[in-house]
């Protein structure tokens, strides 16, 4: 659990969590941008030097899960797996209701933790997409033991999966980038209280009461009895 620093800023995330976020971004760019050099004959045309391309597509490709793997060795990245793994009442709350994003008195109206459903949801779909993309891109890759069918089947899902995350990283760096406050949590570590409050009240409440005492679970963890996992 990030600590509060005695100014107005809250830790939200650790060094190794911001590598492997921007580490998997980079790889998930690349595969996009050589694939859209692939799939695109006006791209394919102009760029030229299509074994290069496709060399690089596929080592990123590969590599998608590298990043995520090596990051299970962090606690703080393994805690907030745990959360963006798990759905409160609040998170369907946060999917149903228009004013999710409203605020009052200079808090959220919904005790969103650490992460918001749409947060999670997107989590889910990437890491969804991840492995199917790397099952398919090996089938393609390495077409000799795999049938026709499988080839073929392959192909359609890689090609049209491509084109579902291409639009839905395009709508995750939109809401990144109009989000200050979010974007220098992923660059810095560190947000504004003011801005925790606001979107992620829950979990700025958790922060606060927690300053310098044992980590305790937050909102996204249902209690459990003792001695279960």
């Amino acid at each position: 659990m990030s600590r509060p620093d005695g100014s107005g800023w809250l830790a939200r995330f650790t060094r190794a969590e911001r590598s492997i976020h921007h580490a998997t971004a980079l790889l998930m760019l690349a595969c996009l941008v050589t694939a859209a050099m692939l799939y695109l004959p006006m791209l394919s045309t102009l760029v030229g030097r299509r074994e290069m391309v496709k060399t690089v597509h596929v080592w990123c490709g590969f590599a998608l899960p590298v990043p995520i793997v090596l990051g299970l060795a962090s606690r703080a990245f393994r805690a907030d797996l745990g959360r963006l793994n798990r759905f409160a009442p609040h998170d369907w709350e946060w999917l149903k209701r228009g004013d999710r994003r409203a605020v009052r008195g200079g808090r959220g109206i919904l005790p969103v933790g650490k992460f918001n459903a749409g947060q999670k949801l997107n989590a889910a779909f990437t890491a969804g997409a991840i492995l199917v993309m790397l099952g398919t891109g090996e089938i393609m890759t390495f077409p000799g033991p795999w049938g026709d069918r499988w080839r073929t089947g392959a192909t359609f899902v890689h090609d049209w999966l491509f084109l579902v995350v291409a639009v839905v990283t395009a709508g995750h760096l939109w809401e990144a980038l109009r989000d200050r406050g979010a974007l220098t949590g992923m660059l810095t570590g560190r947000v504004g209280r003011d801005w925790a409050a606001r979107h992620h009240a829950a979990w700025a409440d958790t922060e606060r009461a927690a300053g310098g005492r044992p980590e305790r679970a937050g909102p996204e963890f249902a209690e459990r009895p003792p001695g279960t996992s």
